[in-house]
């Protein structure tokens, strides 16, 4: 109930209310990609001011060795479930999204945590950025297997994807490259870099973050009308999937000792779906699949979802078990 209560969550419900209700309230694109921008950014600052402080240390080295390891598994395990009830290629892009992550889900996760007093490492942002990538390579590997297999020995008149391509595009992509080069300077400034952006990574945070979620809200409103009319067997997978991630997580953590805090990032992780950088590869790397089935499940249901319950939820079980 008290993440209900913090001002970003509350604007995220306004936004989606205000969509809803068909309201013209419009956040402009730009201003949009702007805060978007600069909450990575300031996460990155964040990761790499408390990295500089930890060192690089065995703890640190098993979170991201889990994040690497969930985001092989999850998509696999995903499409092996997903292409028994829905065409080959949407299980392939269903499972893509749901294996890579949401920097927003997470950005809010750690302000929940830090609302609530629960430490965490700074590593955490650089396990966020390991994790986008490995689905959309698995994805693109299945697609190409699905083509040729339906072309047999015929050449088809698509262009195959180059991997090299893909692996390019994925680790140079804008905001994933913003992330750890805001994260490399954090790590070289240390403590004096720390207190010089404080104005600028700490104070103003908040606040952009509300910005954003209520930008959120509205586009999560609109997208839910893609929800509607799916099978059943998807919709329980949006619901139930993240759950199970965030259950493998929370196993993996348990076993390696993580602390608290970062056991529950690493759940969020892992039960969250990205709706920005994976369906944007998807679009050209895949057009086969259906975008409102991977888009709108991610957007629409399992995103609302993880920002108002699932979050305190992973924080509380977390805490519980680790």
């Amino acid at each position: 109930m008290t993440n209900l209560l913090d001002p970003s969550i509350l604007f995220f419900v306004f936004g989606a209310f205000a969509g809803l209700v068909k309201s013209n309230l419009e956040i402009p694109p730009q201003v949009s990609r702007f805060l978007s921008l600069y909450l990575l950014m300031a996460l990155g600052l964040k990761g790499g001011f408390a990295l500089a402080k930890s060192g690089f240390t065995f703890t640190v080295a098993s979170g991201l060795g889990a994040a690497v390891l969930l985001a092989i598994i999850v998509p696999l395990i995903g499409y092996v479930l997903l292409r028994r009830v829905i065409p080959p290629f949407d299980a392939v892009a269903l499972a893509a999204t749901y294996g890579s992550v949401s920097a927003v889900t997470y950005i809010t996760a750690v302000q929940h945590l830090d609302n609530v007093a629960i430490p965490y490492g700074g590593h955490m942002s650089a396990a966020m950025a390991l994790m986008e990538s490995p689905a959309i390579v698995i994805a693109v590997v299945l697609a190409n297997l699905h083509r040729r297999r339906a072309a047999g020995a015929a050449a088809g008149t698509m262009e195959p994807l180059r991997l090299g391509k893909v692996l390019h595009e994925s680790f140079t992509d804008g905001a994933q490259l913003l992330l750890l080069g805001a994260m490399m300077v954090g790590l070289i400034t240390g403590e004096r870099g720390k207190a010089v952006m404080q104005p600028f990574s700490v104070d103003l945070f908040k606040g952009m973050l509300a910005f954003f979620l209520l930008d959120m809200g509205l586009l999560a409103a609109r997208n839910f009308k893609e929800v509607l009319g799916k099978s059943w067997w998807v919709l329980a997978y949006a619901v139930v999937g993240p759950l199970a991630h965030a259950s493998l997580a929370l196993a993996l953590a348990a076993v390696l000792g993580l602390s608290v805090g970062d056991g529950a990032l690493l759940m969020t992780l892992a039960a969250s779906a990205s709706y920005i950088a994976v369906p944007a590869v998807l679009r050209f790397a895949i057009p086969e699949a259906s975008p409102s089935l991977y888009f709108g499940l991610s957007l629409g249901l399992t995103f609302p979802l993880n920002i108002v319950l699932g979050i305190p939820f992973y924080a509380k079980i977390a805490s519980l078990v680790l």
